[in-house]
């Protein structure tokens, strides 16, 4: 049950993440690392980084980000299926 409130939280914290980007990339202020972003999806927020790419329309021209994130998204499914229907 806790891994679901983790994945909970850290898929919030990452659509936040690109929509403040976003934002601070339209005012040209201080942006968030691409690291952090990135960082962010890999460990369980897949989700709502690629939901925060498409709603804020942010880093999507960015090939690290258009293929990356969906692929770690894919990967996170694959190891999530296998944690809940394959090794039970």
């Amino acid at each position: 049950m806790n891994l679901y409130y983790y994945l909970i939280v850290v898929n919030l914290m990452a659509f936040a993440l690109y929509g403040i980007d976003k934002l601070k990339a339209r005012h040209h202020w201080w942006r968030i690392p691409e690291w952090v972003l990135l960082t962010v999806a890999a460990i369980g927020g897949s989700i709502g980084a690629w939901v925060g790419m498409k709603c804020f329309h942010h880093k999507t021209l960015k090939p690290l980000f258009r293929f990356g994130v969906p692929v770690v998204l894919l990967l996170q499914i694959a190891v999530l299926a296998y944690k809940f229907f394959l090794s039970q």
